[in-house]
């Protein structure tokens, strides 16, 4: 610190970020609806999610008074060994600490080779890693290594697939929602999933460079069946196509394997994407994982050393973070947790189906669980259920989410748009405690929800009216 820095300081003035967060951190909700995506305030104020956390650890948050809240939804899987893991946050202090000679661009840094390195120790018939800053970057980076690698232009793609929002990986986006009124896309097509028949129908065309898949769909939490990812993976090679495995929600553990592909046996994607639990929560990191002819084919020649790359990629937080979450998964043993409380938690839920009319399925694996909500069979319970269908579907499912925030202290989320389905993808690092937590709680509200009557009913028709007002 410079003397006038110094001086600065002593008089209150510089930048100060306790002191900002003091002054203004009450301005949140104001400061979104003004300068930011003025619907994300709109719709918390709806429907009461308008929460003030105040701090978090592991797979909690704290208000203001003291209350605790359980994540279930773990940043949309980002906080993967729970928020401010202490080895996370050591890695982060030390790699700061040590002033390094980061992103250069004209040297090459150790950390971003050794986290390569053990990346691929997981899949090892894969060889050599591109580091983004997100998921779907890493989806752009596999698209086109394999338009290139293949000399193709088009993507296969499953129906109602989530690959990402930026403009190539929008165009192997099943959904249509996100789609509109962002044309022209890539030439690509959507599949069934499962379906191998429609995948070699458009394979036989010859212009197929890949396809790109979800091994768990994250929209409404749908598996690939048995036998399809290697049945696929032959159909590709055989028509002279890549593989392309979307990890980004599935890896780094979610499933209770390191990549949800190696449920599988024998397959062998050509290319992964893997981002969110990878770092930590803290830096954003994406990586593409490939075979090493497909680099070699992208990368051909020294004038074609800069043909892909990112200004932010490897930089040495984000290494520093992604070698932590790693070293925490192996100490920790949290691939096996994973597993073993998805399994509990799963088969306890499971054991609801028959009790609850209104509850029809639970499925997932390990730590990424759908739970869908389908038409009842008794009269007055189904008059209801019409009532939401009719204004919007997906409204019951919203109308238990709420409830286990506001009463349970439980946070969740819909699994997409216009879906009854609930999907839970809560930190890795949870045990029989929090899904004890959540079952009780889960519960509770299907038994208010049976009931006939009460809150959560009287808070389904404002939503009604909230969706037919918006219209």
């Amino acid at each position: 610190m410079t003397a006038d820095t110094a001086g600065a300081a002593a008089d209150g003035k510089g930048f100060d970020l306790t002191r900002l967060l003091a002054e203004r951190g009450g301005e949140r909700y104001d400061l979104h609806a003004r300068h930011l995506n003025h619907q994300l305030p709109r719709m918390l104020h709806t429907i009461g999610f308008d929460k003030v956390y105040e701090r978090a650890e592991g797979a909690y948050f704290w208000d203001a008074d003291g209350q605790d809240y359980l994540d279930m939804l773990a940043g949309f899987g980002v906080m993967g060994v729970g928020r401010h893991h202490p080895v996370v946050r050591k890695a982060l202090h030390d790699v700061l600490d040590a002033s390094l000679a980061d992103l250069t661009r004209f040297d090459c840094q150790p950390l971003p080779g050794l986290l390569a390195e053990k990346l691929l120790s997981y899949a090892p018939h894969l060889d050599r890693v591109f580091f983004g800053n997100s998921g779907t970057e890493a989806v752009e980076t596999a698209l086109k290594f394999a338009r290139y690698a293949t000399g193709r232009p088009r993507v296969l793609y499953c129906s109602h697939a989530f690959h990402g929002l930026t403009t190539g990986s929008l165009s192997v986006n099943g959904e249509a929602g996100f789609r509109d009124g962002f044309a022209p896309l890539l030439p690509d097509t959507a599949v069934p999933l499962g379906d191998l028949a429609a995948l070699e129908r458009e394979l036989a065309r010859g212009d197929v460079a890949a396809f790109v898949v979800e091994p768990i769909q994250g929209k409404g939490v749908h598996e690939a069946p048995p036998g399809y990812l290697r049945a696929a993976q032959e159909l590709l090679h055989r028509h002279k196509a890549l593989l392309i495995a979307d990890e980004v929600q599935t890896g780094i553990g979610r499933t209770g394997d390191f990549f949800a592909y190696q449920h599988e046996a024998g397959v062998e994607p050509d290319l992964v994407c893997v981002a969110k639990a990878l770092s930590g929560g803290y830096v954003p990191v994406g990586a593409t994982l490939g075979k090493d002819w497909i680099f070699k084919k992208v990368y051909s020649s020294m004038d074609r050393v800069l043909v892909h790359s990112a200004s932010f990629g490897s930089n040495a937080q984000a290494m520093a973070a992604g070698l932590a979450v790693l070293s925490v998964m192996e100490d920790e043993q949290v691939v096996a947790n994973a597993r073993r409380t998805g399994d509990l938690l799963r088969g306890r839920l499971a054991a609801l189906v028959g009790k609850y009319e209104l509850l029809h399925d639970v499925r997932g694996r390990g730590l990424m669980i759908g739970i869908e909500f389908g038409k009842p069979s008794s009269l007055g319970l189904r008059s209801r259920w019409a009532m939401l269908q009719a204004a919007r579907k997906g409204l019951f499912a919203q109308m238990v989410v709420v409830p286990l925030l506001q009463k349970h202290r439980i946070l969740t989320q819909v699994s997409g748009d216009h879906l009854e389905v609930i999907k839970l993808i809560p930190p890795l690092i949870i045990g029989e405690r929090e899904a004890d937590r959540f079952v009780d709680a889960f519960t509770a509200v299907m038994d208010d929800a049976h009931g006939g009557g009460g809150l959560l009913w009287d808070f389904g028709r404002t939503l009604v009216k909230q969706a037919v007002a918006n219209r």
